[in-house]
């Protein structure tokens, strides 16, 4: 079955995209002046004007989608935290009192929260809480892969699903954030060996580990990918492979609701390192996905400016960020609802009576 999946990502036409340039250009400002919005609204326009001949840019409804899980390799302690932490960080997020909570609402952005499998469910109805469990956390990757191939295609599924319910809901704007203790660790072994690195190139701090914390993550890091190469019997595709081998719940059901996003011409917003991982997998499984990908920040987790280097994403902020959660993706929702004003709305010199 996952051999067979497909994702039916449409390739933009960029037969117009001088005259979105030009739309941009004439408005009453110097060419390129406003930088990376003008890029912003120039991608907008080639997905909402082009794929869908929409009249105007619109951010409707968005959203930032949560995914939560936990991991075998935790146990090793590599996080300052234990892994009990991510269910009571999933219990704050529905209370509303952690930064993603903040973030969203200053925004006006929806949040939905995913458990995708953490140690133990949570008994807390929420109007905004999906639970989509493939387990009780993955298995440790330095032993053993992460997860089964019939757990991977559940998750895919499932995100994919997910995903579609907010689109068929008249989202078209989809952020990406994520909790799970541990998670560092096993984004930079899936990053790792999706790119033929090092341990010691992708591990790096997390939550803000010891010297004797970051040697321990680096040397597990090492063993699982030497475990995940040694395994590999090349009857799966490799994205699919190392999702199953290295991946975390979190990381697959995002891959499927981003390659979702994507088939469905929805704009994507990439938060930090581990949905960077993320969106690196969705990119090689379905590579026009990455025309719907807007990057929202640059993270303090060490390996992070090397996957936008894979991507080649120039992303709009750098807040010194390292939290995690989507906080990255909410605050450039607004980036993209003032890109959209300013190709809607802003004066061109003709209509302005501007003579330079």
């Amino acid at each position: 079955m996952l051999s067979a999946l497909t994702w039916p990502v449409p390739a933009l036409d960029s037969d117009k995209l001088s005259h979105y340039q030009e739309v941009v250009d004439n408005k009453t400002k110097p060419p390129g002046s406003l930088g990376k919005l003008e890029t912003l609204a120039i991608q907008m326009a080639q997905i909402q004007l082009g794929l869908f001949e929409q009249s105007q840019l619109t951010v409707a409804k968005p959203v930032v989608l949560v995914f939560a899980g936990d991991h075998g390799i935790a146990s090793h302690g590599v996080s300052i935290a234990p892994a009990a932490v991510t269910q009571q960080m999933v219990s704050n997020f529905l209370a509303g009192g952690a930064a993603i909570n903040c973030f969203c609402r200053t925004n006006d952005v929806a949040l939905g929260v995913i458990d995708t499998g953490m140690l133990a469910p949570l008994d807390q109805p929420h109007s905004n809480y999906i639970v989509r469990r493939l387990g009780a956390g993955t298995n440790d990757i330095s032993v053993t892969a992460a997860m089964s191939e019939d757990t991977l295609e559940e998750g895919l599924l499932s995100g994919q699903h997910i995903a579609e319910q907010y689109l068929k809901q008249g989202s078209n704007v989809i952020g990406f954030g994520e909790m799970g203790i541990g998670n560092t660790t096993m984004a930079a072994a899936l990053f790792a060996a999706f790119c033929n690195k090092q341990a010691d190139e992708v591990a790096g701090r997390g939550t803000g580990i010891s010297d004797e914390q970051l040697a321990l993550k680096t040397a597990l890091i090492c063993r699982a990918l030497k475990r995940s190469a040694r395994e590999n019997d090349g009857q799966l595709p490799k994205p699919y492979y190392l999702l199953a081998s290295l991946g975390g719940f979190e990381i697959v059901q995002m891959v499927g609701a981003m390659l979702a996003a994507a088939e469905n011409g929805a704009l994507i917003v990439v938060d930090g390192f581990i949905v960077s991982v993320a969106a690196l997998v969705a990119c090689d499984i379905a590579p026009n996905a990455r025309q719907f990908m807007v990057f929202a920040h640059t993270s303090e987790e060490r390996a992070h400016q090397m996957v936008l280097d894979e991507l080649r994403a120039d992303p709009l902020l750098n807040m010194g960020f390292r939290l995690g959660e989507g906080t990255g993706a909410a605050l450039a929702i607004p980036l993209l609802r003032t890109a959209a004003a300013v190709y809607n709305d802003m004066a061109t010199f003709e209509s302005a009576s501007v003579h330079v």
